[in-house]
Formats: structure tokens, sequence, C-alpha cells
């Protein structure tokens, strides 16, 4: 059963096996609890936990298959312990991810939502924004894996110096961006932009909070395209006023409900996109491809335990 909406390939792809599939794109918890018995295989985005309660309900379950990259909505560790095979594509979405990083970047430092939102409204707003460069600006990055270290390798051709932040060491693969790893606070006062590429964990939730966000340097920017837990959102709103601006894809709150977020977006120093990283066409094809093939690689797990 897939419970959200998907690549046309990937339901084909499915098809054209022995699998039946049932494609129900919205499909709202409660009715999910329902009828989760019924299902061998669960394809899902990141609107619905799929948790305890979930997999348990799940007498039938095999495969847990998260389209996409992040498993912070799956209880993992428990699905595993029940015998769960749980699969997603980490590779796909990376180049679609950070490219929009990079747009992000631009449109926050020239500016561009509040031209566009000018023009259109009729008014000519040429001389009324000044913008700046991404060229010779110190960018800081937050998390070095695949996302993260190709946004270096496009920031480098920009002609940015790139500073980086893991929990790994990453001394071997410097000569990727000719960037320079260092700890979080001198990440944090240092850049001009920073961009967030890390996993949501526990260690990660709100990492950009009241005591990092003071360190962040007087008109610097920050992009997020990780996940919206990542920054605490209102303390992002009380330090709005000294940063350049920030561009987000993602939020706390999806879609955004709460009276400091709605305050946050409406921010003119505020660029928010609802969650598009991973929306384009190259994107989904290569995910289709990623996910039935690792779904196919735990079919063949399950026959064999």
């Amino acid at each position: 059963m897939i419970i959200d909406r998907v690549s046309d390939k990937i339901i084909d792809k499915l098809k054209k096996t022995s699998i039946e599939v049932e494609y129900k794109p919205g499909l709202d918890r409660e009715s999910l609890l329902k009828i989760i018995e019924n299902y061998d295989v669960l394809i899902f985005r990141s609107r619905l936990k799929v948790d305890k309660e979930v997999i348990d309900r799940g007498s039938r379950l095999k495969i847990l298959a998260r389209y996409g990259i992040g498993l912070d909505n799956v209880d993992v560790e428990y699905a595993i312990k029940k015998g769960i095979a749980v699969v997603n594509a980490p590779k796909a979405s990376c180049i679609s991810v950070a490219e929009l990083s990079i747009g992000l970047m631009i449109a926050i430092a020239r500016n561009l939502h509040l031209h566009i939102d000018y023009v259109k409204k009729g008014v000519w707003s040429k001389g009324m924004f000044t913008g700046v460069e991404l060229y010779g600006k110190k960018l800081g990055i937050i998390g070095f894996g695949r996302i993260g270290s190709r946004v270096g390798v496009y920031a480098k051709a920009m002609g940015m110096d790139v500073l980086i932040y893991d929990v790994k060491d990453l001394s071997m693969v410097m000569d990727i961006v000719g960037g320079k790893q260092v700890d979080l606070e001198t990440l944090l006062s240092s850049s001009d932009f920073i961009t967030l590429h890390v996993p949501l964990t526990p260690q990660t939730y709100h990492m950009l909070n009241d005591k990092t966000l003071s360190l962040v340097k007087d008109g610097a920017y920050i992009v997020n395209t990780s996940r919206g837990e990542i920054i605490d959102h209102r303390a992002l709103l009380k330090h709005i006023e000294k940063l350049g601006g920030v561009a987000l894809d993602v939020l706390e709150e999806e879609p955004p409900r709460s009276s400091h977020l709605i305050e946050l977006i409406k921010h003119p120093k505020v660029i928010v996109t609802p969650h598009i990283g991973a929306e384009t066409v190259e994107a989904m094809d290569r995910l289709a491809d990623e996910l039935v093939e690792n779904i196919f690689e735990a079919i063949k797990w399950c026959l064999n335990s």
C-alpha cells in the first residue's frame, strides 16, 4: 500500500511484478490503522508517523519503504526488532536538494522574493533593495554527507570559501571541495552563509537555538533544506533582525499553523518554500528506481531469513 503521493513510475514498476499495489495518497492515520493489517509492504513519505502503534497493527508487515531520505518519522529500531525491513532512497534527491540550497542562497542574498512580489503587484522595485554576492563569502556547511558535500562543490565553483562542521573526521575528504573542517562555534561565528544538511536526531533537534544563534555573526544568512526541527523557530524569530536573511524549505510544523511560524513566514527577511527539495522530475524518477530496487532486495532478504 502506498499512502502518499509518489511518481507514476514507481507504481508502474511495482505493478509489472507480481506485487499487488493499492494507491491511497493522503490516507489519514486513523484509516491507516484500520487497514494496515492487510498489507505486507507500506510505502510512505514524511507526512505520518510510522510508530509502534502502526507497526503493531501491521501484523503482516514485512517491509517499510520510505519514499525519500529521512527516517525520522519511523521507529526503525522497533521495526527491526519485529523483523521488519526498513528501506529508503538516500541517493535519489541529493542533486535536487543541493541545487535548491544554492538557489535559496542566491534568492535570499539578492532579495528576489521581495522584488518578484513587488513587480507582480505593479511596483518597479529597482533600487529598493541591495543584495550581496556569494563570491568570496564564507559558507558554513553543517553536515557533510551526500547533500552537504555536493553543496560544497557547487559553492566552491562559485568562488566561496567553505567551512564544514560534521561529527565525523573529514580530513580524508577535504580535497573534494578544498574546505576546512571546524567546530560548530567557529562555523557559526565566522560564516557569511550557513546551510544545514543533517538528519533529525535527538542530538540535532534544535541544533540552532537561542544559544547557538547568538553566536551567528550579524548579517549572516541561514538556509535549511534538511529538517525543520533542526532550528528552534521561536529563537530564530527572536534573532531575525540581526540576520541578513533566512531561507527555509522545511519547518517544525508543516503546513504551519502556530502564530510564531506565521509571523516568521511573513517577515520580509524570510523565504519559505513548502518542502520541495526533492520535487523535480529527475529526482522523482531516480527515487522510484532506487526505492523499487531496495524493496526487491528487502523481499529477497525476507524470503531467505
